[in-house]
Parts: structure tokens; C-alpha cells; sequence
């Protein structure tokens, strides 16, 4: 996409939102020994949900109703790819093979949504803008392996040898999430960014009833009453308006520069989880944290 002044609107859009995600997760993690990661994704959608409706009430967003069908239905199939499908496979293949594992070939679908906006948007192929998104994924990468490197709780996963259904699904993910991606660039064009996100958060709350009655049913653990509560309000700040802004940045900055961006969480998570967990930061940390900024300018300075 052109630098033009909505270009750099949405990488300020994209880099609040996911700024916001990020301080949810390190809230989410405090909250992991009393409530489920399905609970955590079912709740923090359900929680957005009253949100958009209000503002689209509220008259700030345009009404769905006004969408054309094909636009309803690449919104819907951009979160059912992405945060409900996608986002279950992953935690799927985090139990099988760990996170350590898990998360560096999900987070590597920034490099894919852009092979696929070139491919099949007619984004141009810009060398620096590629590099930087490699560069930006690959010390995204090694920042959170080293943020995970000790956990508090480690996870039998993680001991776990590797295996090919795991590892498949951790693939796939990054499909679902690039491809997702790229169905929203579409979808979000011609509309209301506000309007498309309750359709979005809509069919992503109504996709989780059926996930989350089944897991309980099969006897997945209860949510204490105190951290639904915590999520709740966390997911109101990094779901509801964090939902927002990540889709304000994909319709004003693309889906290659939005995805860079978004995977870049972990680097605001950083300074939070050392002022809220009093975790320590090592020099690689230091070092993946200028990385992974100089990744992120080259692919917004490379248009």
C-alpha cells in the first residue's frame, strides 16, 4: 500500500491494538492456574460483543445491514478462519508439542500474508518490506522462546518429543491466520471498520457457544468466578478495542504491514510483564526488542 496519511493511520491503529492485546495476554497468564485458554478466547469475545453493538447503535459505526452478503460472509469466514478455528488448532498443537514449539511456526504468518497479498491482491513484491517482516518475525520468535524459556508452570508438552500431528497444526494455524488475514483485507474495503468488526465478533461469539458447551461437557475445568471477571475486563480493553484497531490497521495499512505489527505483541508485552510478574530481561531479550523494532519500521518504511 501507498504511504498516505490512512496508511500511517492504520500502523498507529495496528500498533495500539496490538499494545493492548499484548498487556491482556501478560493479564491472561496471571489468570492460567484458575480458567481454561478456551475460556480465555470465549470470553473475551463474548465480552467485545456488547461493545460493538453499543457503538454501532451509538450511530459511531455503520449497521451491517447495510453490507452487501459476499462482504458478510469475508468478514465472517476472516474470524472463523482466524480466531476460532485457527486460534483452536493452535491450542491443540501447544498441548501436543508445546509452546516453545508451537508459537515460532504460528507467528510465522506475517511472511505468508504477504506472499499471499502479492499473489493475489496485487501488492507489489518490495524486497525491503519483506526482509524487514522476516527480521521482525524471527526475533519476535527468539523474544518469546526466551520469555518462555523458564516458566513458572512448565508444561509436560514441552517435554514432549515432537510429533507430526502437532506440528501439522501448528502449520496449519499460520495458514488459518495468514489467509484469515487476507480475507479481511478484502472484506473490510469498501465498508465501516467498526460495522465489519460486529460481524466479526458476532459470528466469532456465536462460533464459541458450541466449542465451549462441548469442552465443559467432556469435563474441561470450570473458570473461577474471579477470573472470568479479570479476562472480562481485560478482553473489554484487548479484545473489544484492541478488535477495533486491528481491523482500522487492516483496512488502512494492508494486511502484510497489520500482520507484522500484530505478531509484534510480545515486544509490548515485555515492559509489562517486568512492572506486573517482576520478570527479568536478559540481553537477548534487550537485543530482540531493537530487532524486532527495526524489523517492524523497515516493513512500514518500505512502501
Amino acid at each position: 500500500m501507498q504511504a498516505t496519511p490512512e496508511f500511517y493511520l492504520g500502523v498507529l491503529s495496528g500498533v495500539f491494538g496490538s499494545a493492548l492485546y499484548a498487556i491482556s495476554v501478560v493479564v491472561y497468564r496471571g489468570q492460567r492456574e484458575s480458567i481454561r485458554p478456551l475460556d480465555i478466547s470465549s470470553v473475551k469475545m463474548w465480552t467485545a460483543l456488547p461493545l460493538m453493538v453499543l457503538l454501532v447503535l451509538a450511530g459511531v459505526g455503520q449497521s451491517p445491514e447495510l453490507f452487501p452478503v459476499e462482504t458478510v460472509l469475508l468478514l465472517s469466514l476472516s474470524i472463523l478462519l482466524g480466531a476460532v478455528i485457527g486460534d483452536t488448532l493452535y491450542l491443540v498443537s501447544q498441548e501436543r508439542i508445546g509452546v516453545s514449539y508451537a508459537f515460532p511456526v504460528a507467528m510465522s504468518f506475517p511472511i505468508l500474508t504477504y506472499f499471499l497479498t502479492v499473489a493475489f491482491l496485487g501488492e507489489p513484491l518490495i524486497v525491503l518490506r519483506l526482509v524487514g517482516a522476516c527480521v521482525a518475525v524471527l526475533w519476535v520468535i527468539i523474544l518469546s522462546r526466551e520469555q518462555n524459556s523458564h516458566p513458572a508452570d512448565p508444561s509436560p508438552a514441552s517435554k514432549r518429543r515432537l510429533d507430526v500431528l502437532g506440528l501439522s497444526l501448528a502449520i496449519l494455524t499460520a495458514v488459518l491466520y495468514a489467509v484469515g488475514t487476507t480475507i479481511l483485507q478484502v472484506g473490510v474495503k469498501d465498508v465501516d471498520p467498526i460495522g465489519a468488526n460486529l460481524v466479526r465478533v458476532g459470528v466469532g461469539s456465536a462460533a464459541f457457544v458450541p466449542l465451549s458447551f462441548a469442552a465443559h461437557w467432556r469435563g474441561m475445568m470450570s473458570p473461577s468466578k474471579h477470573a472470568v471477571l479479570i479476562v472480562a475486563i481485560s478482553g473489554f480493553f484487548g479484545m473489544g478495542i484492541g478488535s477495533i484497531l486491528y481491523v482500522y490497521a487492516v483496512k488502512f495499512a494492508g494486511a502484510a504491514v497489520s500482520s507484522v505489527i500484530a505478531s509484534s505483541a510480545p515486544l509490548f508485552a515485555l515492559p509489562v510483564s517486568v512492572l506486573a510478574l517482576k520478570e527479568q530481561v536478559s540481553r537477548i531479550a534487550a537485543l530482540g526488542v531493537v530487532a524486532t523494532v527495526a524489523g517492524v519500521l523497515m516493513v512500514v518504511l518500505g512502501g
